[in-house]
């Protein structure tokens, strides 16, 4: 349920109004509207039976909604929300763009990566420090010592940074060093872990899982939301489905989707979506003719030797020529009025 105030309720209405809905065993957070406050209740709304909640003072109406994720749903918050990265906004209608490797691999890799990608226009670094991987065998990542190497990239170029957390053990050591926390595909439904970055007063990408459910993405979302940390970016990474030419099924009908269903903005990574360099930049542009707030890609200074993801990454030159594209077709976006914040 969403309780509307008046535009005129004062702190103390809004407070009893709170108070009342955990008097009845729920709990209530509020969010500034354009014009006025709005008061989410979460929890089982059969526990509200007993509660007028329109008679109360400084209530305009209620508003049901009957899904699963409230906070992060455009009913509860009908403003598209607008994350700043430290003077870096995602969701103003800028297409922002992350580009790097998929992992750190040494210093010099990374460093020289951070400076094709400030040269190209991009505005965040990403990079793998953990790397969980679905062979053992397979390259791990640097760990800590791979995001020292991703902050000295930052201090040399200025780019944000943006790397996966994997572990709830390891959150508060990765979020020292980056500027945007990411949740890979695999972590989407790792429950303790979201509650974690809920405490966190950072910026988290939550990527889509890969067989994950528009629904169970936004849910997914609400756990980090619910507890506090409201700047959440999600990404559309590609889904599993019959197809085997692509690594995964970039689902673009999902950008339209969130736009209609939530207030956060989203992303959309063709890198892993499609699996193949080649159709990083076809799908990028499609993706910011979507409506899509952003777009993640990998880059690596030689695709051939990377140690991880090398088919799906651009060489420096595609990079800038993808970059060309994404600032153009934005900028038309933007100067026709097509860009799309919802529907």
């Amino acid at each position: 349920m969403v309780i509307i105030m008046r535009s005129d309720a004062d702190e103390n209405s809004i407070q009893r109004v709170m108070e009342a809905v955990e008097a009845n065993g729920l709990s209530a957070k509020v969010m500034q509207g354009a014009a006025q406050k709005i008061i989410g209740v979460i929890g089982d709304k059969e526990k509200m039976c007993c509660l007028d909640v329109e008679s109360l003072k400084g209530v305009e109406k209620t508003v049901n909604i009957s899904k699963n994720y409230t906070l992060v749903s455009r009913e509860f918050h009908p403003e598209s929300t607008v994350i700043d990265v430290d003077g870096i906004k995602i969701g103003n209608g800028n297409v922002v763009v992350m580009a790097g490797p998929c992992a750190v691999e040494s210093k010099e890799q990374i460093m020289a990566s951070a400076e094709i990608i400030k040269a190209g226009g991009a505005q965040f670094l990403r990079g793998g420090a953990y790397k969980p991987r679905t062979s053992p065998y397979s390259f791990q990542g640097l760990e800590e010592l791979g995001l020292k190497y991703l902050a000295d990239a930052r201090e040399r170029t200025g780019l944000k940074i943006i790397s996966e957390v994997t572990e709830v053990e390891n959150v508060k050591k990765v979020a020292e060093y980056v500027d945007v926390l990411q949740v890979g595909a695999r972590n989407m439904q790792h429950f303790r872990l979201l509650k974690e970055l809920g405490r966190q007063n950072k910026p988290v990408l939550l990527k889509r899982g890969m067989s994950a459910t528009i629904e169970e993405w936004l849910s997914a979302a609400e756990y980090i939301v619910n507890e506090g940390n409201n700047k959440v970016i999600l990404c559309e990474r590609g889904i599993r489905s019959y197809e085997s030419y692509t690594r995964n099924t970039l689902d673009l009908s999902a950008v339209a989707a969130i736009k209609h269903l939530s207030h956060l903005p989203i992303v959309v990574d063709p890198s892993h979506g499609t699996g193949k360099w080649r159709m990083v930049k076809p799908m990028a542009y499609a993706a910011v003719a979507a409506g899509a707030d952003g777009i993640m890609m990998e880059v690596h200074p030689d695709p051939a030797v990377a140690l991880s993801d090398g088919q799906q990454s651009l060489t420096p030159e595609h990079y800038v020529e993808v970059m060309k594209g994404i600032k153009a077709l934005s900028g038309f976006m933007q100067d026709s009025g097509l860009y799309i914040r919802e529907l």
